[in-house]
């Protein structure tokens, strides 16, 4: 017994959220294409999304973003990884509302820390204080996140796996989106 998709989920929330990891894991239980908005950006400019920022600036970058995500959701239906910025504009809201499924994976703050603290591909904490300002990005975020279609709670404890059959769970309550087969 399968399921079959009717409509393009994308997934969103703060950088080491788990979106492209779930996804993936999402998108190989139901059959469907991954896709990442942010891995489109990079083959299309053929620069990584820091390079992007440096010698464009945030604008636009989010103004390349939009087309993509458009473009996504116009192409194909499948599981989508937004960057932790995207779903903040309120033209890809009413966009991903149109034509998809949103899916907010709600990690908290301290999680979110353990996850990127040790990375540097993201440029928006090359600060003096990169934890102060994942907080202050998180707060800022958090409202307008709560805006998406479907909240799955993240826990430290969760594997990929375990996110994945807890986004499945949120999926089943939206027969719009996902048909038994």
């Amino acid at each position: 017994m399968g399921w079959r998709l009717k409509k393009t989920i994308v997934m969103v929330g703060m950088m080491g959220a788990g979106k492209t990891a779930v996804g993936t894991a999402l998108a190989r239980r139901l059959d469907v294409p991954f896709l990442d908005s942010d891995e489109e950006m990079v083959k299309a400019a053929n620069m990584t999304i820091a390079e992007i920022f440096e010698r464009d600036g945030e604008a636009f970058f989010r103004q390349k973003e939009r087309q993509v995500i458009a473009r996504l959701l116009d192409e194909e239906r499948g599981v989508l990884s937004t960057g932790g910025g995207a779903f903040l504009s309120a033209e890809n809201r009413a966009i991903i509302r149109d034509k998809a499924v949103s899916v907010w994976l709600n990690a908290d703050l301290d999680l979110l820390w353990q996850r990127v603290r040790h990375k540097d591909t993201r440029p928006l904490l090359r600060t003096a204080d990169p934890r102060q300002t994942l907080s202050d990005i998180y707060r800022a975020r958090v409202p307008l996140y709560a805006k998406a279609d479907l909240m799955v709670p993240s826990e430290d404890s969760y594997s990929i796996d375990d996110m994945a059959d807890a986004v499945m769970a949120a999926l089943k309550t939206r027969p719009d989106v996902l048909e038994k087969t």
